[in-house]
């Protein structure tokens, strides 16, 4: 009987996709508390461009192996973990480390996948989704009837934050390419082309009145135009600072930068808010309360999608060993859902 192996993709430093490397070792044991997941599915996100890059927020110290989340079936655990979990579909929220044939997690990070959904399907809403519902539901808290802009409506948060926001009964204005424009409008978004011109004077001639929240993960100029788009009382949701990806220097600058903006704008006496949101928020202080909301956020995103309120849009599927091929592509801004890792 042939003995599994370890697969892992490597990112050794700051390179270019093809620079990634393929490892081999001795699949992990599970410990105490823990499980091995046999990886499925792993997406490629954002997050990782910026980390090939070295500007991502706090991405660990190089090498290291990227992949922010992932689903796939338990293979063992460790003392004390229950029996029953072997063989169940779980996802799992890790920041690094999901580009990997086993992956090591702590059983109580895990989340079951429903019955019905594929390990791909799953994978297209664990970051992605969880990101989308909580700023949605947690932070800006839409209500039918209200108003929301969502920037870069076609990629992967954003995609999912336009579907939520309809079935919430929200009216969705979305940023996007024009290529994006016919896909956008059968999800009932009213488009905007980012790339025509003045986006601010476009969604203010769209809603006059303002908007009662925006979704920005542009950072830079975008945060400041998104702030002065709000309605009396609107939300204002920054989660990234995709402007700056290519830029050189200090990787914390233009987060530190949008969250002093934050700061400032919440003391302004007009009944707007301001916020930066981050995933991992909360984690340090308190753990248990960190994990009861992730899964009880997740399994609310599974339901959606289950449900059809929101649908799993991949782009393609490649095997682990093709992960440049696959950062290329997700780099390239040409496909539409999100490009999904699978196991050989």
């Amino acid at each position: 009987m042939k003995t599994e192996r370890l697969v892992q993709v490597v990112l050794p430093g700051i390179v270019a996709p093809e620079g990634l490397e393929i490892r081999h070792d001795a699949v992990p044991v599970a410990g105490r508390g823990q499980i091995v997941i046999a990886m499925e599915a792993s997406g490629v996100s954002f997050a990782e461009q910026q980390m090939r890059r070295g500007r991502y927020y706090d991405q660990p110290p190089f090498p290291f192996v990227p992949g922010y989340d992932l689903v796939g079936r338990v293979l063992t655990i460790g003392e004390g973990v229950d029996p029953s979990l072997v063989g169940r579909r779980v996802a799992a929220l890790v920041k690094v480390g999901g580009w990997a044939s086993h992956v090591l997690v702590d059983a109580d990070d895990a989340v079951l996948v429903p019955d019905g959904l594929t390990a791909a399907e799953a994978e297209t809403v664990v970051v992605n989704g969880i990101t989308a519902w909580q700023m949605l539901h947690r932070r800006a808290r839409v209500r039918a009837g209200q108003t929301v802009l969502v920037h870069g409506a076609s990629g992967g948060v954003g995609s999912v934050l336009v579907q939520l926001a309809s079935a919430a009964g929200a009216k969705v204005i979305g940023t996007a390419s024009a290529r994006h424009h016919d896909a956008l409008r059968e999800l009932g978004v009213i488009p905007v082309d980012y790339r025509a011109g003045d986006v601010a004077t476009r969604v203010r001639e769209l809603a006059p009145g303002g908007v009662d929240a925006v979704f920005d993960h542009v950072g830079g100029r975008s945060v400041i135009d998104s702030w002065h788009l709000l309605a009396p009382g609107g939300t204002l949701v920054a989660y990234g600072s995709a402007s700056t990806r290519d830029d050189t220097g200090s990787k914390q600058r233009p987060v530190l930068k949008i969250l002093a903006r934050t700061w400032l704008w919440n003391t302004l006496p007009n009944g707007r808010r301001a916020y930066f949101y981050n995933i991992w928020a909360g984690r340090a202080l308190s753990r248990t309360r960190f994990r009861a909301r992730l899964r009880a956020d997740l399994t609310q995103v599974f339901a959606a999608l289950r449900g059809g309120d929101i649908t799993a849009r991949i782009a393609v599927q490649l095997p682990l060993t093709r992960a440049a091929e696959a950062l290329r592509l997700a780099e390239s801004g040409t496909v539409s859902g999100k490009v999904v890792l699978t196991r050989d």
